[in-house]
């Protein structure tokens, strides 16, 4: 069985799995409806996802929705990091509400950061660069620490969290820090505060992930479903019977969710037929808000497959020879492609003969998912590769160059970024 670990080095080898094991969606099913999808989504680097329909539905109707993600100051920001920030500023950009949380309570619980080592990283590290990648002013960006939205929060959604759970999701045993378990419903709090009535109440978030990160949206979305006062649920799928059951509701919520549904009232429950199911959900939002309730939609969230480390493996923070870092020296970096392994052939007979293995090979990655936006210029790279006219050599130094140039712009911006910072709230002190 694949195990799902956020902290440790996991690398998935077969990402199908996912599918079957832990109920993760195929994101490709939604690809058709998008427009103008993503470099990761056109390329099937996004594989999978929950609930992302719901976000999806409220970019094509100009409704409100959010994406929001955070990091752990523990490092360098690297290719892996970028990732993510730009799925937050594409999401921005149709017109979403961006949310980046710095999460320097869990790497000082997890990670043994000091504050102010977390806020230098936060800022020269992570914001910078995401204001860099393209972040515009209106998004909110925060530090956990200082942030009492989600402090706040976090203590809510702990009364109905326990040990256990934590326990089954995490594998947190007797020797686990209590910070560190605090650290996670912060990280709930991050994910479910963007739903919050002074950040625009209840709507579709999306949480982009790698795989391993996983188990943050599961204790999430479970959160969220016993947080709420109202469970709803499909009663006869295909007949229409609909039940709103009140786990801790007033009497009088409830009495209201029947007459504005037209539904039946029983003791603890209201039976409902001739509605859609989001037609009731919406109804029971706007019931359970005014009577004081979260109402919150259960987060979705999208999951890429991993970046290969340079070397092999899965890129980490903790190796420097597998990532390189948006702060790296562009020279350097350069020279980190140059070092990579390839998916080439031991000889350049058997590469001329064979083809190279561009799926193996962690410079054709770094094309895919970063340095070649044109996919048809991509699609050129791969024939040649496969067709055994590309050889290792010729692309790494193409690629190395492209990383250069790429390097060298992005801390050209991030410069700029830097007298930007007040925009966003923030200052460099």
């Amino acid at each position: 069985m694949t195990t799902l670990d956020p902290w440790g080095a996991v690398k998935i080898d077969n990402y199908s799995k996912l599918f079957d094991e832990f109920g993760i969606s195929k994101f490709e099913d939604l690809l058709g409806k998008i427009k103008n999808p993503h470099r990761y989504m056109r390329r099937r680097v996004i594989f999978g996802h929950r609930s992302y329909d719901s976000v999806l539905n409220a970019m094509l109707s100009g409704k409100p929705f959010a994406a929001m993600s955070g990091f752990m100051p523990t490092g360098k920001a690297h290719l892996g990091h970028k990732m993510v920030m730009e799925e937050i500023i594409w999401h921005q950009q149709q017109g979403g509400d961006a949310f980046l949380a710095i999460a320097d309570m869990e790497a000082h619980a997890v990670r043994g950061k000091t504050w102010k080592e977390c806020r230098e990283l936060g800022i020269n590290e992570y914001i910078l660069s995401a204001i860099a990648l393209g972040l515009l002013p209106g998004a909110h960006i925060y530090f956990q620490s200082g942030f009492n939205p989600v402090k706040d929060l976090s203590f809510e959604i702990g009364i109905k969290a326990n040990f256990s759970e934590l326990s089954a999701i995490y594998g947190f045993s007797g020797d686990t820090n209590i910070s560190h378990m605090v650290s996670t419903l912060t990280q709930s709090a991050d994910i479910l505060h963007p739903q919050l009535k002074e950040f625009g109440g209840p709507k579709p978030v999306v949480i982009p992930v790698g795989a391993d990160q996983d188990p943050h949206i599961r204790l999430t979305r479970g959160l969220a479903y016993k947080t709420n006062m109202f469970f709803v649920e499909e009663r006869r799928a295909g007949n229409g019977l609909i039940s709103v059951r009140g786990k801790a509701a007033p009497k009088e919520a409830l009495k209201e969710i029947a007459k504005r549904t037209g539904g039946k009232l029983y003791e603890e429950h209201v039976d409902i037929s001739g509605r859609t199911l989001d037609d009731v959900e919406s109804v029971v939002r706007e019931v359970e808000l005014e009577y004081g309730g979260y109402a919150f939609m259960p987060p979705a969230s999208t999951y890429h497959k991993f970046m290969t480390g340079l070397q092999g493996g899965k890129m980490s923070s903790s190796i420097p020879e597998s990532y390189i870092g948006l702060t790296d020296k562009p020279e350097d970096g350069a020279k980190k492609v140059m070092r990579a392994i390839t998916g080439g052939r031991v000889t350049l007979y058997e590469q001329k003969k064979l083809g190279g293995e561009p799926d193996k090979c962690s410079v054709y990655e770094l094309l895919l998912y970063h340095l070649v936006e044109d996919d048809n210029e991509l699609l050129e790279v791969y024939k040649d590769c496969v067709g055994g006219t590309r050889v290792c050599g010729n692309c790494k130094k193409f690629t190395a160059e492209l990383m250069r140039r790429f390097l060298k712009d992005h801390q050209e911006k991030r410069e700029a970024a830097r007298e930007m910072l007040g925009e966003f709230g923030l200052s460099i002190t």
